[in-house]
């Protein structure tokens, strides 16, 4: 019986990606290196903002300047994560069912652990019981600890519970658990993308209304 539901954030619960992009160039800027556009951005993320500004920057970490313009995107990250951030349409729906047929819903993600939980508290409240992202204290996606530090929080086993998100980091995440993963469409990566990586098809969905039924026939199965 599926007790729990543990959620990405970026991409999956929450459109971050303009406030993303405007960051990392905000930071390119500053540094005089050249911005990129909102496509590139999309493909960048998932990795965390290391990765992120690695992939931005002209030739990565081996860029003089590369510590310092990351510094410059978390520090504006940090003061602009809500400027054009908004849950994408039909989550708060799909999370009131979650909650009122008595899941326990948690958040892991690549961004910084503040940034995580500042969001969660502000767009979701009480719906989420645990929200973990990236610290010195666990390694990030596609590494299990993030998903295992919040089962302990929630006190649950790996068997009660799904992985859901958006992207390849998430479908590995889940196989690394090991757990179930439900892939949505809506996010950073495409469906052909997603299937590439190694996603169930019968595992996926185009809207967020289409996971309670799901979750429902995947406790008939396991």
């Amino acid at each position: 019986m599926i007790s729990t539901v543990i959620f990405d954030l970026d991409g999956t619960l929450l459109n971050t990606l303009e406030d993303l992009a405007d960051s990392v160039n905000y930071a390119l800027r500053q540094s005089h290196l050249p911005e990129r556009t909102l496509e590139e951005v999309r493909n960048f993320v998932g990795n965390g903002v290391a990765k992120l500004m690695e992939r931005a920057i002209p030739e990565g970490k081996d860029h003089p300047l590369y510590e310092e313009t990351l510094q410059t995107f978390r520090q504006y990250y940090a003061v602009h994560c809500k400027d054009k951030t908004k849950p994408y349409e039909g989550i708060m729906d799909m999370l009131d069912v979650l909650c009122k047929d008595g899941y326990h819903l948690a958040i892991v993600s690549n961004k910084f652990d503040a940034a995580v939980k500042e969001l969660s508290a502000l767009y979701f409240g009480d719906r989420i019981l645990a929200s973990i992202g990236e610290s010195e204290k666990v390694r990030k996606k596609p590494a299990p600890d993030t998903v295992y530090q919040a089962l302990e929080e929630l006190s649950v086993c790996a068997e009660q519970a799904v992985y859901v998100g958006d992207s390849d980091v998430d479908i590995q995440t889940a196989a690394n658990v090991p757990m179930p993963c439900i892939s949505v469409t809506w996010g950073f990566r495409s469906r052909e993308r997603l299937l590439e990586a190694g996603a169930d098809v019968s595992r996926m969905i185009r809207r967020p209304e289409e996971l309670p039924p799901l979750l429902h026939s995947l406790s008939a199965e396991l």
